[in-house]
């Protein structure tokens, strides 16, 4: 029974008694409230309000339906490990870059808080100095960009949510599993010189084609925000898998991605480690993620990681065929 007609019941049955113990009551010299009825009738108001709130509270909407819900959903659902401290950089390794330009030795910082130059210096990006936080920033100590980093923890399947802030002009990516890049780019408001010079693009394969595949992706919609604001991914991945051998059978799979909110990869295949990404195999457990700074400004924060529930949410064209092999 729903707890609006439950309520109305009750309420019937309010005045209904109230009205027999009135009428007793002088017989009785007894105030109606005190009257044996009555008692009866509190206690059924009391649990009829207790009902009232169970549905209330029953009515509160599904939060795992594949889409965002206001504040991020490490806020929202249990489940979820933060991989940034909230003070330094521990359980964060510095991985080579694959190219040959500066670096500004480790240049990372963990803040409090970032700022961003404005309109009036839309290039520059820097830390709180002496308040470590959870948000790291690669413009630490030069204006050389920093190593990449890896982190420590490793899964496989699993959901991944994280935040990130570019300035004016930069360039970054997403390493999701450690060697699947996600671009980070300021392409708001312009039309990129390459398609997937854009915030939201999977990159190309580092190997080059693959069955005349190079794996860069576009988005299905453009969700990126401007410079100098915050962006949020929300990745649900699959990792590959490998028999005995240690011949890949399947291959790992951006299940579903959100960018700030909007869905815009569903069901892609990675075929091989991505361009740029640090340089270790395709595996079924692999670093969780990898974050690029030796390519420009950026800031991240709120990185947070859960292993992978099925059915996912909001998946369509999902079949045994792309499920994790027992």
């Amino acid at each position: 029974m729903s707890p609006e007609p439950f309520i109305l019941q009750c309420m019937k049955c309010l005045f209904t008694h109230y009205n027999r113990a009135a009428a007793l009551a002088p017989l009785n010299n007894q105030l109606p409230v005190k009257h044996p009825i009555m008692k009866t009738l509190l206690v059924c108001s009391v649990a009829a309000m207790s009902f009232l709130f169970r549905g209330m509270a029953a009515d509160m909407p599904v939060i795992y339906d594949g889409w965002d819900h206001g504040d991020p959903p490490f806020l929202l659902e249990d489940g979820w490990t933060p991989l940034l401290n909230g003070t330094n950089l521990d359980g964060w390794s510095f991985v080579k870059s694959s190219d040959s330009r500066p670096r500004g030795g480790s240049n990372w910082m963990a803040t409090t808080a970032v700022v961003w130059g404005g309109t009036n210096n839309p290039g520059i990006l820097v830390g709180r100095p002496g308040h470590p936080g959870g948000v790291i920033v690669n413009t630490a100590y030069t204006n050389m960009a920093a190593p990449n980093l890896l982190c420590d923890k490793k899964m496989s399947d699993f959901e991944l949510w994280a935040e990130f802030m570019i300035p004016k002009t930069s360039n970054a990516g997403l390493f999701v599993a450690g060697i699947y890049e996600m671009q980070i780019w300021d392409s708001f408001g312009i039309v990129p010189r390459l398609e997937t010079d854009r915030t939201g693009a999977l990159y190309h394969y580092a190997v080059g084609l693959i069955n005349g595949i190079d794996g860069g992706t576009v988005p299905l919609v453009r969700a990126e925000r401007d410079h100098g604001q915050w962006n949020a991914y929300h990745v649900w991945y699959q990792a590959p898998r490998f028999d005995a051998s240690g011949k890949k059978t399947q291959n790992a799979m951006m299940l579903r991605v959100l960018l700030n909110g909007q869905l815009i990869h569903e069901n892609k295949e990675r075929l091989a480690r991505t361009v740029a990404t640090p340089e270790i195999p395709e595996a079924t457990i692999n670093p969780v993620v990898g974050l690029q700074g030796d390519h420009g400004f950026v800031a991240y924060r709120n990185i947070y990681v859960r292993p992978l529930r099925w059915p996912i949410p909001g998946l369509t064209n999902s079949t045994p065929s792309t499920r994790p092999t027992p």
